[in-house]
């Protein structure tokens, strides 16, 4: 067998578990593969819109595992072992099931196309950033992927005899159908797939294209596509058929239940190797993308190549101390917060329009997969502090999107718009930024779409469509905007518009815009007008202005959704106004009922670890004097609870980064705890010492230290502080603060004192 050089050695290294080095080798793409986190362990690099990942969620005539039986949102979970191909193009942490599609197979002996068939079970699985590889079970063939920003090489090491390429362009993860294949050559083939109906929005659909060639001349190609057999009842039966096969047919093949394959009489170890290029805006580009990125054939040095994008990406901190495994998941968190967004662009600059058929061009980056009601909270920020140079080019997409079509994005995918989620969320992504002091970028554009989507009508509004009582009460009332009460989120909806016109009143006020800023301040305040007494908690209001009787403040836990709530409960919910904890503080009667009631929420279980309602929950404690400690006590917890370096080690849906990023501020001793505020909540760091390597251009002081030397593992209470070698006696400080004090130290101490300051 040829050697496998440098990435099978990268491998071994990491399956045997040797003394990592960099940040890069403690990355383990496993973490967050199960417990519905739906990450996976495929090949993508930083900001990649290529990724090339292991298809297992669909099952054999034996073993049935339909994507749909369960919460199927990812290609791969780490349980299942059936694998039925790569993917091309996936998503990780996202909640409805979407890309992962062009799946392509290696197979051994008598051609087969029916993937109830030809799938196996695996073994050897290994993964590190930029590279995953596997030995098929049913073949004995060596699997090994590796990727580009906008392409991949696969390497498949075949036993000798007949061996088979396998490219399914039918089936796949997203709800979508129908596509298109066409012969180039006897090496080349390339085509499109539709994809889209994301979180089953109908009109979110676009085209994905493609450029597939294999570095060998085959024996033999072909088509096949699925024929529908006629029942008894002479109905067309769409769910079994048989495979015909077209070999000798050489145009091109369109359908939905289509593929192509290429056949070879194969030596003993001989390695066959494929590339495959995309794009979204046509094949033409698809294939200048494969060319530009990948000169011939080549898997060791683009293996290389993304094994060193990923190490400077990853080398921006630098952590000493800990464990071994707090330092995987730390790097692993890092690693899943540069996924997305991605690029959107092709090499030569052409994107697909926001909700258009029109090509634009960039000269920079244009990114997609905004998911932000998710990443506002706190991916963007870590965003600002560790790569501003990306979070200026997201800011940049979102104001071409406005440009393009007259909105924000809210959930944007691939140029569609899919009205996902809450809010208006790219008020506070935008606004945090400009005030920790990202400033170059349309900010004036930026601010016009914010007030066009504030104080648009909700008839005309796409933003905000219930915002009219939104006005003129303060609140929105249930029923307004759901028929079926079940279903009525207006809590939900309402407090999102809060934090969103806090945000938007920080920056009209940084801009000089003194009116503005008074009216969505007072705005943001409403919140106030859900608050009970009689459960000191909020809760939902019908269109007569009474409370929601009966009323469970514990209904809707565990994303089962109640009345005026989306994904949560009352308790989930109650404390996000974190705009204005002093003043929820006094509605609820003053700091210590307020500190009781947050505490009974952790001591009970109320706390949601995998949902953003209550995600900075544990910092809030940070808001009052004397009471700090128990942020540094509940953050630890919920650390060594909830993010573990194994499979599982995600609490629940990633969301495109967002739990990950949790883990990373609070591992690293700080939270940004309010979007929209340049302010972060302090806590105890898992580190000895962390260095964050800030961009100069951006940060001119340079590298900002955090020092916490743990004499053992029960160090989680901060004794003192300095901050540039002053004493610092609070636990929020400004961003400002922050970066320019350059050294953060802190004493720790193994118990709780409250004579000790």
């Amino acid at each position: 067998m040829k050697s496998k050089l440098l990435c099978i050695g990268f491998a071994l290294l990491t399956s045997l578990s040797i003394k990592a080095q960099r940040a890069v080798d403690y990355v383990d793409p496993f973490i967050g593969t199960t417990n519905f986190s739906v990450c996976n362990p495929g090949a993508v690099c930083p900001d990649g819109m290529m990724s090339v990942c292991p298809f297992n969620v669909m099952g054999s005539d034996l073993n049935p595992n339909d994507k749909d039986a369960r919460w199927w949102s990812a290609p791969y979970e780490y349980h299942n072992k059936y694998f039925t191909g790569f993917a091309h193009v996936t998503l990780s942490g996202v909640g409805c099931p979407e890309m992962g599609t062009l799946l392509l197979m290696p197979t051994a002996g008598t051609l087969d196309v029916d993937y109830h068939h030809y799938g196996s079970t695996y073994k050897n699985e290994k993964a590190r950033p930029g590279y995953y590889s596997n030995t098929l079970d049913k073949y004995g063939i060596q699997c090994e992927v590796t990727s580009t920003l906008r392409s991949s090489i696969e390497r498949f090491t075949f036993p000798k005899g007949r061996g088979n390429i396998l490219l399914n362009i039918g089936d796949g993860l997203t709800n979508e159908v129908g596509g298109m294949v066409r012969k180039v050559s006897d090496t080349e083939i390339e085509g499109f797939r539709l994809l889209g109906t994301f979180c089953y929005n109908p009109q979110a659909v676009f085209p994905m294209y493609f450029v597939v060639k294999v570095n060998k001349k085959p024996v033999s190609t072909g088509y096949w596509k699925k024929q529908p057999t006629m029942t008894a009842e002479a109905a067309w039966d769409h769910d079994s058929g048989r495979y015909k096969l077209y070999t000798r047919y050489g145009k091109e093949m369109a359908g939905n239940e289509i593929g192509y394959y290429f056949t070879y009489d194969c030596q003993q170890d001989e390695q066959i190797e494929v590339k495959v290029g995309v794009s979204f805006v046509s094949i033409a580009n698809a294939r200048a993308n494969m060319d530009a990125e990948q000169e011939g054939f080549d898997f060791e040095k683009v293996c290389q190549q993304a094994h060193d994008r990923w190490e400077t990406a990853l080398d921006k901190v630098t952590v000493e101390g800990g464990t071994d495994a707090q330092k995987r998941i730390f790097y692993t968190a890092l690693y899943h917060a540069l996924l997305h967004p991605n690029i959107l662009q092709d090499v030569n600059g052409e994107y697909p329009k926001m909700e258009s058929d029109a090509i634009g061009k960039t000269s920079g980056n244009r990114y997609t997969v905004f998911s932000l009601w998710d990443t506002y909270r706190n991916l963007n920020p870590l965003l600002t502090l560790l790569y501003p140079e990306k979070q200026l080019d997201l800011m940049r997409s979102m104001i071409n999107m406005y440009k393009e079509w007259g909105w924000m994005p809210k959930w944007e995918l691939y140029g569609r718009e899919t009205w996902t989620m809450e809010g208006d969320p790219s008020i506070p992504v935008i606004a945090d930024a400009y005030l920790k002091g990202l400033r170059d970028f349309d900010v004036n554009t930026a601010y016009e779409a914010f007030l066009k989507s504030a104080t648009t009508p909700g008839k005309d509004n796409k933003m905000r469509p219930d915002i009219d009582p939104y006005i003129s009460k303060g609140y929105i009332p249930m029923g307004f905007y759901a028929a079926d009460m079940s279903g009525d989120n207006s809590v939900s909806h309402a407090l999102e518009y809060y934090i969103a016109d806090y945000a938007l009143s920080q920056l009209a006020s940084a801009l000089g815009k003194k009116a503005d800023a008074k009216k969505f301040y007072q705005r943001s305040l409403g919140y106030r007008n859900y608050y009970s007494k009689e459960y000191g908690v909020l809760r939902p209001r019908k269109k007569d202005g009474s409370f929601l009787t009966p009323f469970d403040p514990k209904d809707g836990a565990n994303f089962s959704n109640a009345p005026g709530f989306h994904e949560g409960s009352a308790w989930n919910y109650t404390f996000y106004a974190p705009h204005d904890i002093l003043g929820l503080a006094k509605l609820m009667g003053g700091k210590r009922a307020f500190v009781n009631r947050l505490q009974y929420l952790f001591d009970n279980d109320l706390y949601d670890p995998a949902n953003e309602p209550d995600i900075a929950d544990a910092y809030l404690f940070d808001y009052f004097k004397g009471e700090e400690w128990r942020t540094q006590k509940e953050v630890n917890q919920l650390l060594q609870k909830y993010y573990k370096a194994a499979p599982d080690g995600i609490p629940g849906n990633d969301d495109t980064g967002t739990m990950s990023a949790w883990a990373i501020f609070s591992m690293m001793g700080f939270y940004p705890d309010c979007p929209g505020s340049p302010y972060y909540s302090v806590t105890t760091p898992v580190f000895d010492k962390i260095t964050l390597h800030l961009n100069k251009k951006y940060y001119p002081q340079g590298d900002l230290v955090i020092e916490a030397p743990h004499r053992s593992t029960a160090d989680i209470y901060i004794k003192r502080m300095t901050l540039g070698g002053k004493p610092l006696n609070r636990f929020r400080i400004s961003h400002q603060e922050l970066i320019q004090g350059g050294r953060l130290k802190m004493e720790l101490s193994n118990r709780h004192d409250p004579s000790e300051k």
